[in-house]
């Protein structure tokens, strides 16, 4: 199989190539290296498995090189993205290009390809926007939903906010259409908090990587609101899972859209309860700065994943306990590329 992995050297998609390689897949990681960590991760992959892939240094706002890249092609996972919500406010015209251009040059490429590629998109829970209609409880350690003890469904009305959930939410919507109106096969995926190795989390994206690496260089943490918003968790290996479904399946999946997350069994309050998991792994009291709440941070989010299990079989399998001491184990062991 030839595949190509858009924003292949971020975090993501340097753990999908190095499957994909060690599965005697050939790999093309089509990335920009913009992003913190990006030249590490290829350092990596090169480390680890020498010249077995290739790099194309492009960015996805350049249709040619995208639809040369995506020429021979089986299937393109589609992961390059301008990821910050405030990045998108602050230069919302970028994340434009990047997010909703750069994925309608993907899908572009892939409908002009005589390959007909599996096209795989990485979308966001973020296109269902602040859902300031659903009902939440306060917990003694977080938030839930009153009305949805599964998370929030695939069916739930979708509600752009923010030049990202705008541009993500376009690039979601483009390619579930060019499923209907060109029979592309596709296949959308509005991903939760994902975590694991090679994360350079930093304040405003990547939360879980961003906690456990400020513990342990110790960088000053800060926490907005009241610090009990539940997030579902999802590790990354569990991901790669369902990418793997869906391509097996894809006289399935093809048009679909899954909501991707750790699901209810996975939930995670972002400071009352990864808090004290960190002061128990690091066998210290760690000191927080508290600020108000950020505009259109949700007290909970969690993804109702029961639509990828019942039409592909899949489920998460590494709990949120494993998978905080797995990723700290990790920061510990690589400590020096966070400090350099």
């Amino acid at each position: 199989m030839r595949a190509l992995i858009t924003g292949g050297a971020g975090f993501i998609g340097s753990n999908l190539a190095h499957r994909l390689i060690g599965g005697g897949h050939q790999v093309v990681v089509y990335d920009n290296l913009s992003r913190p960590g990006a030249t590490k991760n290829l350092a990596w992959l090169r480390a680890t498995h020498g010249e077995r892939w290739a790099l194309i240094q492009a960015d996805v706002r350049d249709f040619a090189t995208v639809r040369e890249a995506a020429a021979g092609a089986d299937v393109i996972y589609h992961l390059a993205s301008q990821v910050a919500v405030t990045t998108s406010v602050q230069d919302p015209r970028h994340d434009f290009e990047v997010n909703a251009l750069g994925t309608f040059n993907v899908l572009e490429a892939a409908r002009l390809s005589q390959q007909r590629p599996v096209v795989m998109y990485a979308s966001t829970n973020k296109v269902y926007g602040g859902m300031e209609d659903v009902a939440v409880v306060e917990t003694g350690s977080g938030y839930a939903y009153r009305d949805y003890p599964a998370g929030i469904p695939e069916s739930h009305p979708l509600d752009f906010h923010s030049p990202y959930g705008c541009s993500k939410g376009a690039g979601d919507q483009y390619a579930r259409d060019y499923a209907r109106i060109y029979d592309l096969p596709t296949v959308v995926f509005r991903q939760s908090c994902i975590y694991g190795p090679r994360q350079f989390g930093v304040e405003d994206q990547g939360w879980v990587a961003w906690f456990l690496i400020a513990a342990v260089t110790g960088r000053d943490i800060t926490i907005y609101g009241d610090g009990k918003q539940v997030r579902d968790v999802l590790w990354v290996d569990d991901l790669l899972d369902l990418y793997q479904l869906a391509l097996d399946h894809i006289d399935v999946a093809a048009g679909e859209v899954y909501n991707v997350g750790g699901g209810p069994d996975n939930t995670l309050a972002v400071w009352s309860e990864l808090g004290p998991m960190l002061e128990e792994l690091t066998g210290q009291r760690i000191e927080v700065e508290h600020q108000d709440w950020r505009p259109g941070d949700q007290r909970i989010f969690v993804a109702g994943i029961g639509k990828a299990g019942e039409e592909l079989g899949w489920r998460p399998k590494v709990g949120r306990e494993e998978g905080v001491r797995r990723l700290y184990e990790w920061v510990v062991d690589h400590r020096h590329l966070f400090e350099d």
